[in-house]
């Protein structure tokens, strides 16, 4: 095979991993690790392992999202979306299943390793809680558009993001970290969910047309355009609101606001979702709120470290 060929594959294969939705995986890990170094103990190993475990499950939701999607119907030329792999015929599904158990492994792997940095051999209890999680969060991760009755398509995508993005990751991180439970940390790991479901919003508007005549049963396809354009600035507001919640209520420096500074950012994309007027102008919201989300938890992170 020549040099060419080979990295015209990688570059499919990336393609198909999706890397704009990867910043997704990772904040939600950082906002669960700052809120852990806001009140210590601390580990660098556990976050990043934790942030390796969490794109190597996003990775595979994406490639379950493009197997499922083709055998169901929701890629289809209707799509207003980029081609996907395997529906354009460039990842058969015989490899896409093949990637799609590789990356199950190596994820569980990961995810041992993850506990046995956060616990070590004395925490077998929770070792074993959190592999039934980690079980959980793999099924999800293939069960959202792959198998017999995808949950995707009933549209319950949107409340599988909030628990595994939100409370799940953010929460979860925060208690490899401390071992400890404290409740006030759903605000937010809520926060980090509502975002991660808005970009979710953006990509299901998008392909609302499609979905519809495929029988995915999106929150977009229940409610109409202009359903989908209200629901989304309650993501975005509810995001910033519980933030907001969490500072007032454990505040201690003016630091701790500093995310505030990505509110233009959020702001702008709830105007642009509002305004659009062709499925396909949603393409470039959906990299954009990614990285804001990034961005706004970093930002968050670092003013309750500061």
């Amino acid at each position: 095979m020549s040099e060419k060929s080979n990295n015209g594959g990688m570059a499919i294969w990336l393609d198909a991993m999706r890397p704009r939705t990867l910043p997704l995986a990772t904040a939600s890990i950082l906002m669960g690790s700052a809120l852990a170094a806001s009140r210590p103990p601390f580990s660098w190993a556990v976050t990043i392992l934790a942030i390796i475990t969490a794109i190597l499950l996003q990775i595979l939701s994406n490639l379950a999202n493009d197997f499922g999607d083709s055998q169901h119907g929701a890629d289809s030329a209707h799509r207003e979306g980029p081609q996907r792999a395997v529906q354009s015929g460039a990842i058969s599904s015989r490899k896409m299943l093949a990637a799609i158990v590789i990356t199950s492994l190596l994820s569980a792997i990961i995810g041992i390793a993850l506990l046995w940095a956060a616990f070590g051999s004395q925490g077998i209890r929770f070792i074993l809680v959190f592999l039934l999680l980690g079980g959980a969060a793999i099924l999800a991760a293939i069960g959202y558009t792959a198998g017999i009755r995808p949950y995707g398509y009933a549209g319950l995508g949107d409340l599988s993001v909030l628990i595994f993005f939100g409370w799940v990751a953010v929460m979860g991180t925060y208690f490899l970290q401390t071992e400890r439970l404290d409740w006030d940390v759903m605000l937010p790991a809520t926060s980090c969910g509502l975002l991660a479901v808005a970009v979710l919003n953006i990509n299901n508007i998008r392909d609302r047309r499609s979905d519809g005549l495929a029988g995915k049963n999106t929150i977009p396809v229940r409610l109409g355009l202009q359903g989908a354009r209200i629901y989304h600035w309650i993501l975005l507001l509810g995001a910033i609101l519980l933030a907001i919640i969490y500072v007032l209520n454990f505040y201690y420096s003016p630091s701790q606001f500093l995310f505030l500074l990505t509110v233009p950012l959020l702001i702008a994309n709830g105007i642009q979702v509002w305004r659009m007027s062709a499925p396909a102008e949603l393409n470039p919201l959906l990299k954009k709120l990614s990285i804001t989300t990034l961005l706004f938890v970093l930002v968050f992170s670092i003013g309750q470290v500061l």
